[in-house]
């Protein structure tokens, strides 16, 4: 399908964040499954809820656009959301691929207001505003205990030589 003027681009982009918002909304699960950190099990779990917020407002600007809900196949989603790891650098491997996501969104949504700004819809431009807000605010705590989890994955030969340094904290 050709996009032709800024709202079809608009919608466009909709229905692929739509999507990859369900995308990962699976993943979460897949990775909830897998994580043995308290603390990132709470933050996944967290997340999931608010993606469940997050789909819901966009099934909000949708119905007040006067469209129907559509998910369109959002491939760059489909890739991030994998993750793989030995067991004791799981839970890394989890938050760098979440941490990947929210980045991912954080883009998503910033051109998306910035769309919804210039065809003048305030409403739309709240409801993704909250969901950029959310995406921000667990990026950041995503990026607060990455060195954490990366202390816990470090093993004995790990500790040795470059990789015994400390890791910054943001």
């Amino acid at each position: 399908m050709a996009i032709n003027t800024l709202q079809e681009k608009f919608v466009h982009g909709l229905e692929g964040v739509y999507d990859a918002e369900h995308q990962f909304l699976k993943g979460m699960e897949e990775m909830l499954q897998n994580a043995s950190d308290p603390k990132l099990k709470e933050m996944i779990t967290n997340h999931m809820d608010q993606t469940r917020h997050q789909i819901s407002n966009l099934e909000q600007v949708f119905s007040t656009l006067g469209q129907q809900a559509k998910r369109d196949m959002c491939d760059g989603a489909k890739g991030i959301k994998e993750t793989s790891g030995a067991d004791r650098v799981q839970d890394c491997a989890i938050a760098g691929a979440a941490d990947k996501v929210e980045h991912y969104e954080i883009a998503t949504y910033r051109c998306l207001i910035q769309d919804a700004q210039l065809m003048g819809q305030p409403e739309v431009v709240s409801l993704l505003q909250q969901n950029l807000e959310q995406e921000q605010s667990t990026s950041q705590l995503i990026e607060n205990s990455l060195p954490d989890l990366l202390r816990k994955a470090m093993g004995p030969s790990d500790m040795q030589g470059q990789y015994s340094q400390s890791y910054p904290t943001t």
